[in-house]
């Protein structure tokens, strides 16, 4: 399981959510998510004061993520993000 934070740079904040909101359907067409639907929070840090966006999904193997970085439709997603993004923290996460 994934727990991807994103901040987006100020200002960026609807820009970074259509790029959030693309990014399931680009790896669902790519087949590198399991059939688990995504979660995606809007959340405020009080401490920095800033808006973030918590995205939750499930590659469908330890491999995808590579891949992901040589599929267009992904690639075509991800590559945006970076003039908008502030911060972002990718978190493997297990249930304890």
């Amino acid at each position: 399981m994934n727990i991807v934070t994103y901040v987006p740079r100020k200002g960026k904040e609807a820009e970074l959510l259509e790029l959030v909101k693309r990014h399931e359907s680009a790896l669902r067409k790519s087949g590198l998510v399991t059939s688990e639907p995504f979660k995606v929070w809007k959340a405020y840090d009080i401490r920095k004061e800033r808006e973030q966006y918590i995205e939750y999904f499930v590659w469908i193997n330890g491999g995808a993520s590579d891949v992901a970085h040589q599929t267009p439709e992904v690639m075509s997603v991800w590559e945006p993000m970076g003039p908008v993004l502030e911060d972002m923290t990718i978190c493997e996460v297990e249930l304890l």
